[in-house]
């Protein structure tokens, strides 16, 4: 007989540092690299069922706002921003409306003088819109503590007063650190500390899919 099949372990990249911590400082990423080493548990989405989940996720926003007027997304870099303009398109398609979409980055930030670690804070923006009575869709990948949601939220009225701002999300994990929750969710996943989810977008990583790791020593 064969030797049984080994899991695939990998060394986690830049591009892998999961939501919250993907922005960090360099000397936290090059930490990170060089101790994570995560192993695929199993597939959460195929690229068929991300596609057919996006689909759905456009036209719940759509019903939910009462129509497009005002509306606009706004997509957290990396992987929310591919994810709000599948969205716009989708939208394009069925309503024939163009939407606007924006763009947040969010980065960590560690005052040494913080005794509670790197906080995310907004690092930059590209939205060429007033934000003013708009309704806003925060547009991610992977909900997770909330805290990267919060600086996003602080960064958008920051630059006016919307009239109403919602979260849009492929994947909720659970293990929220903060009351923020997702209005659109593509797929609730229960996780465990260890566990990260892997969000492949083709714009990003040339691959589609969405996979559970787990962290090995």
């Amino acid at each position: 007989m064969g030797s049984p099949a080994r899991p695939r372990v990998q060394v986690i990249g830049p591009s892998r540092i999961p939501t919250g911590f993907r922005s960090a400082a360099p000397t936290l990423c090059v930490r990170m690299m060089r101790q994570m080493r995560v192993v695929e548990k199993r597939q959460l989405l195929s690229a068929d069922e991300i596609g057919r989940t996006l689909q759905r996720l456009a036209h719940e926003i759509v019903e939910k706002s009462g129509g497009t007027k005002d509306l606009a997304l706004i997509g957290v870099r990396r992987r929310g921003v591919p994810l709000s303009e599948r969205l716009a398109k989708t939208i394009r398609t069925s309503s024939g409306v163009d939407i606007p979409v924006g763009t947040i980055d969010i980065t960590l930030y560690r005052d040494d003088l913080s005794t509670v670690g790197p906080q995310p804070v907004v690092h930059s923006n590209e939205i060429n819109f007033p934000v003013d009575d708009r309704d806003l869709v925060i547009v991610d990948d992977v909900l997770y503590t909330g805290r990267t949601i919060r600086a996003a939220m602080n960064g958008l009225f920051d630059l006016g007063r919307p009239k109403r701002i919602r979260l849009c999300v492929l994947i909720d994990r659970g293990h929220r650190e903060m009351p923020i929750e997702a209005s659109f969710v593509g797929s609730h996943v229960q996780t465990s500390d260890t566990e990260i989810v892997e969000v492949h977008l083709k714009e990003v990583d040339g691959d589609e899919r969405v996979v559970l790791v787990d962290r090995v020593p």
